[in-house]
């Protein structure tokens, strides 16, 4: 049985028209004979989607009991029994009731395409697993039911539902998303233009990943190697000498200049050896290449030119940036550069050839004699090598054939195989094996019978005239030996050179341990290579640092994982690399990075102490700032009590009723002026030595509110104006009362004469408490300062309080989950908006589940806030 299609209608936000383009496709393939059922749709009371439901047939939905509640989720079973075609099934997102086949509607909408039915399904860019975090820094507002990404990536077909951010807002206004009663909340918080256009430009970055994806899966299947030019990548070729910044550079103004274009910095190393630039150098393309937008990426390869190809077909590269060769023509001659390899195997690939004054300058000098040589040997010891292969083989010839009755065939071998050896010791091996030739072919010319042929009629000399070549061959691959032998040693000191850079880069990094795991990743070819330190024990470890994104610092170290190196860092701690296995010769550059994590963690302990050093210190300057500023405003309320008191204990005065009675109202006053001034005192102590722990239990909303507003100093002036069906919150009744109590009486103390007036209503999983004056208001900038202790915005001298009110709570609500804003009153004035979990939300924790009243219509309006 062939599995059903999915297709996915992915909206940038709520509102945005995803279950009407369901609906649409729906009724198109009706028209066309397809055999189309409804198995679940939220209409969310629009009028226009529920006009579309006409002309459809739709199932039953499944009601489920839960907790005295009958809530109705989608009937699976009968839309397996029912067998369309094609069914609809809306918010994929969705977190079925308890006690439901599945937690996740997702799910059942796997089990439906296993079954051959083709599924077209709804789901916010929002409510993606891995968007999570981004949307919450974003809006502020963490979603309570996602989907995982490889749910929708294997989706057969994804479309963009698309709207600007203008219009959207525009069909908010009109009451075409939310009731008239949340259009204002969510137009002031979630619906900003800020936010939806990151979020429209979020689900267009994360679909052109996913037809990118798509692309190269087509390519791998249909087994198509060449580059296919659906979007620009340019790829550029980087030696880490002078010229490659310029390169760089010049390759980041070509992919500026195509539309969309990725820009790719590739630099070669070779097999042996560790690295074929400076470090330093390395590292200042690395962060030059992250400021232009590019990525960068260190291969090893044998062949420079075919690993630069190769990277660039492997990512689908259309345009390769290459330098000007830095060798002399004469060099050209003997090899072909590398930046003509690359022209000459780029096949369809475009190939830039840039021009720079550094290629310029190489070839000078290399004619200057000062280019790169060609072997371990300098020129003057090649020229001399070949100087004494042909000069010293004539003067040897002529001596030995003037002097030819004086000795032996043995001994002209013996003083031959002595000369190769001399050229072999100066010049290396190719001199060398010139002379051993060369040698045996004047041997046997001028010393062997018959003289003057190239014949030999003894054959025991034929023998000496091989054993001659060979050892002067062997002598030459012995000095040949030797000269690895010290390209090896160059390779050595590199590598300490690298080190040593490493060592110094790692003291400027603000985040070391991270950049040595990515050092240690990209110099050994690993995977992943991530510092695990022990939790709970040595058998219990956890993430310290990663270069995987998905191993956040805290998460446990994954099962399941086969580590080429666990190397012990320090106190317990591992640094695991997985990839290929580690050659002999590297080990040592493990142990290398291993010390220096060691170094690294012992300095973020010693960090950590002066952090905790400095926050000594901070508390002691905030101790004698707290006396500085409670010295005048403990002292005023004590000496109007004094005052009083001593007034209506003085003997022999009498005082009028109406003036004992102003005396007493002023003791009073003051009274309760200094136990809220103590009291802050007491709480911003409790905060900042982490003391305050909440008792969370679920809170009516409106009963808070009314206690807190007796209470008060002018409760008349206070307006209660919450709507119906506000649900419980979780929240400490104690903490909550104090967090009120502070706000209105600022309210009421910097709102003038006017009345104070508080909302409630539920925006998404939280319940907004909106405590509004018509008071002068505050200036943006400093909206932020009026929570800061010890500040007053506007101070006078004859102030009060000490500016503690706001700064305890917002802490209070910190410790309660919730937080606590200010925002402009339209019209004037200063909104303090307060916000808590509803009971039974996933935030909260509770035991209790979240309301599922609204048939199941939260992926719809948990955004607004």
């Amino acid at each position: 049985m062939r599995r059903g299609q999915l297709r996915i209608y992915l909206g940038a936000a709520p509102g945005v028209g995803k279950t009407v383009a369901m609906l649409d496709e729906a009724h198109r393939r009706a028209e066309r004979g397809t055999d189309v059922v409804v198995g679940l749709v939220e209409t969310h009371g629009r009028a226009h989607t529920s006009a579309m439901l006409e002309g459809l047939e739709v199932l039953p939905r499944r009601a489920v009991e839960y907790r005295g509640a009958q809530l109705a989720e989608l009937d699976t079973e009968a839309v397996l029994a029912r067998r369309p075609q094609v069914v609809l099934v809306d918010e994929l997102a969705h977190t079925n009731v308890p006690g439901s086949g599945h937690e996740k509607r997702w799910q059942d909408v796997d089990d439906l395409l296993d079954a051959g039915i083709d599924v077209l399904t709804t789901v916010n860019i929002q409510h993606l697993e891995s968007l999570n975090d981004v949307v919450e820094a974003i809006t502020g507002v963490r979603q309570g039911e996602t989907v995982p990404d490889e749910v929708v990536r294997r989706a057969d077909q994804v479309e963009l539902v698309d709207m600007t951010p203008e219009a959207l807002r525009r069909r908010m206004a009109h009451g075409n998303v939310y009731g008239p009663d949340k259009v204002d909340a969510a137009l002031a918080n979630y619906f900003r233009v800020g936010n939806l256009a990151a979020l429209r430009e979020i689900a267009l970055l994360w679909l052109a990943d996913r037809v990118d994806e798509a692309l190269e899966r087509y390519r791998a299947d249909h087994g198509i190697h060449e580059p296919w030019p659906a979007r620009e990548r340019v790829v550029v070729a980087l030696t880490g000498g002078p010229e490659s910044e310029t390169l760089l550079r010049r390759a980041a103004r070509i992919a500026t200049r195509a539309a969309g274009g990725d820009l790719i910095a590739c630099h070669v190393r070779p097999a042996e050896g560790l690295a074929s630039a400076d470090p330093t150098s390395l590292t200042r393309l690395h962060r030059l290449a992250e400021d232009l937008g590019a990525d960068f990426h260190d291969v090893t390869g044998s062949d420079v030119a075919n690993a630069i190809l190769d990277h660039a077909r492997g990512v689908n590269a259309t345009q390769i940036v290459v330098g000007v060769s830095r060798r002399s023509r004469w060099q050209s001659l003997l090899r072909p550069s590398i930046a003509s390899e690359v022209a000459d195997g780029s096949g369809d690939i475009d190939v830039h050839l840039v021009s720079h004054e550094d290629g310029h300058a190489g070839r000078r000098a290399a004619r200057r004699g000062g280019g790169r040589r060609l072997g371990a040997l300098s020129g003057r010891r090649r020229i001399a090598g070949w100087l004494l292969a042909t000069v010293g083989l004539g003067v040897l010839t002529a001596v030995l054939v003037a002097t030819r009755e004086r000795h032996s065939l043995s001994l002209d071998l013996l003083l031959y195989l002595a000369l190769t050896v001399a050229c072999a010791l100066v010049g290396g091996i190719w001199p060398a094996l010139f002379c051993a030739v060369a040698g045996s072919v004047v041997v046997n010319w001028f010393f062997t019978e018959p003289v003057g042929t190239f014949t030999i009629s003894d054959p025991p000399n034929a023998l000496a005239l091989a054993v001659f070549v060979l050892v002067a061959m062997a002598v030459s691959s012995l000095v040949h030996v030797a000269a690895r032998r010290t390209e090896q040693a160059v390779a050595a000191q590199r590598e300490s050179a690298a080190l040593a850079a490493l060592s110094s880069d790692l003291l400027a990094e603000p985040q070391p341990l991270p950049a040595l795991l990515e050092k240690a990743r990209s110099a050994l070819s690993m995977k992943t290579a991530i510092i695990a330190g022990p939790r709970e024990g040595p058998d219990h470890l956890v993430v310290l640092a990663s270069t995987d994104p998905a191993l956040r610092p805290g998460a446990p170290v994954p099962d399941g994982v086969t580590w080429s190196i666990d190397e012990p860092v320090d106190e317990g701690a591992h640094l695991l690399l997985a990839g290929p296995p580690v050659a002999a010769q590297d080990q040592r550059l493990v142990s290398a990075y291993a010390a220096h994590a060691t170094i690294v963690l012992g300095r973020e302990r010693l960090a950590a102490a002066a952090r905790e050093a400095a926050g000594l210190a901070r508390d002691n300057a905030a101790r004698t700032t707290l006396l500085a500023a409670v010295s005048h405003d403990l002292r005023t309320p004590l000496a109007s009590i004094k005052a009083g008191v001593s007034i209506l204990r003085q003997p022999g005065v009498v005082l009028p009723p109406e003036d004992e009675a102003e005396l007493l109202e002023s003791i009073e006053d003051s009274s309760d002026r200094l136990d809220s001034l103590i009291g802050n005192l007491l709480d911003l102590s409790r905060l900042e030595t982490g003391t305050v722990r909440a008792h969370a239990h679920d809170i009516d909303v409106l009963d808070a509110l009314v206690s807190t507003v007796r209470t008060t100093s002018e409760p008349g002036r206070v307006e209660i104006a919450t709507g119906a069906g506000v649900p419980l919150v979780r929240a400490d009744l104690g903490l909550l009362d104090r967090v009120l109590a502070n706000v209105i009486e600022n309210a009421l103390r910097h709102g003038g004469d006017s009345e104070v007036r508080i909302t409630a209503g539920r925006i998404g999983a939280t319940v907004q408490i909106r405590v509004i004056d018509r008071g002068p208001g505050v200036a943006e900038g400093d909206r932020e300062r009026i929570f800061a202790a010890f500040q007053r915005v506007g101070d006078t001298p004859q102030g009060e309080g000490i500016g503690l009110g706001l700064a305890v709570a917002r802490g209070l609500m910190a410790v309660m989950d919730g937080s606590l804003t200010a925002e402009d009153t339209p019209g004037g004035g200063l909104t303090m908006v307060i916000e808590l979990p509803v009971a039974g939300s996933p935030e909260t924790g509770s035991h209790e589940t979240k309301s599922h009243e609204r048939t199941s219509t939260d992926n719809e309006q948990e955004p607004v806030r």
